[in-house]
């Protein structure tokens, strides 16, 4: 669910951002910056899945930081790109872990 949530409030950001809406595109995008860090102090260190998924929950927090800060659209589509493929993993791992259980 948070990696849907993400996915939603970078389209809103986005969206507001194209509108001009300044104010609402940077509400957005602190939600989402919100959900990260949430997704980044559950992990468990040591863990293999874990110490990959840091350093990618790291990057796209900097680059919605530089996103906020400069308006850019193409850096809310990029993270938007790694949100929507983490969203999409996640939903097949379910998937597989359901029909092996």
């Amino acid at each position: 669910m948070l990696y849907q949530g993400m996915v939603k409030f970078i389209r809103l950001s986005k969206m507001s951002l194209q509108n001009k809406n300044i104010e609402e595109a940077h509400s957005y995008n602190l939600r989402v910056q919100d959900i990260l860090s949430e997704l980044m102090v559950t992990l468990k260190q040591g863990n293999t899945i874990a110490d990959h998924l840091l350093p990618i929950y790291d990057y796209m927090k900097y680059r919605l930081i530089e996103a906020n800060l400069h308006k850019k659209l193409d850096l809310l589509e990029e993270v938007e790109g790694y949100a929507v493929e983490l969203s999409e993993t996640w939903s097949a791992a379910m998937k597989v872990n359901k029909t092996n259980n």
